[in-house]
């Protein structure tokens, strides 16, 4: 399966507002991808939208959000179904600061219907950190059915390299989010605990424009799909 599975809509502040339900499903079907995850900052507030938009061209969908730890470091929380998601979203909700968005500094956080309707603002300002440490996290997104991505894992401020320095070696996570082969080449060289064979690598977008949402250029095979966000987990 063709994939990208790191994009925002126009609930992230930091995305164009050109980022909605349809516009995104449509890109991504106009691109030949065949499975994609929309992972706004903080919050899974726009998925029930975008899982209209996404059915109606029969693209397959991730739910999720990308996650800011006390940290700072980004996290993608992947589950497989919709309603896993919305609770999810419950967790994330006791965990968030009471930071007000100003959203002529920051930009709109647009809750949108799948008509492309805007139906609500995000009033809480989403680019912040939750109250809760990586490893917390972590443990989080596992107990209400998910996976867990380190996201941009090289090259970002946000990254777990940038604040940490490192992987942590005990840290149960899925998988590893890079650029290209070269990152995944210089992760596995800067720790040595990272095998090339024991590690799910993915490549995404991380999207904030339309334009710049994956080509079908990397795929997932089933196998992997199955074995992370199967019918079963």
């Amino acid at each position: 399966m063709f994939y990208d599975l790191h994009m925002h809509s126009c609930l992230s502040p930091c995305a164009d507002d050109t980022m909605t339900p349809n516009n995104i499903c449509n890109m991504a079907f106009i691109k030949g991808l065949d499975l994609i995850a929309v992972t706004d900052h903080n919050s899974t507030k726009n998925l029930p939208a975008i899982a209209e938009a996404a059915a109606g061209l029969g693209l397959k969908m991730l739910y999720g959000a990308e996650l800011e730890t006390i940290e700072e470091v980004h996290v993608l929380g992947l589950f497989n179904t919709l309603e896993k998601s919305q609770i999810f979203q419950e967790w994330i909700d006791s965990k968030m600061p009471d930071v007000k968005n100003d959203e002529e500094f920051f930009g709109h956080q647009w809750i949108m219907n799948a008509q492309d309707e805007k139906i609500g603002d995000e009033p809480r300002l989403l680019l912040v950190s939750l109250n809760a440490t990586l490893e917390e996290t972590t443990d989080a997104i596992h107990q209400y059915g998910g996976r867990v991505i380190l996201a941009h894992v090289l090259d970002r401020a946000n990254s777990v390299t940038h604040q940490l320095g490192f992987i942590p070696m005990d840290l149960p996570y899925d998988g590893l989010e890079v650029k290209n082969e070269e990152q995944r080449l210089r992760v596995i060289a800067s720790n040595p605990w990272v095998t090339e064979d024991s590690t799910n690598w993915f490549i995404d977008s991380d999207a904030h424009y339309l334009t710049d949402i994956s080509e079908a250029d990397h795929f997932l095979r089933e196998s992997v799909y199955n074995k992370l966000w199967g019918d079963d987990v």
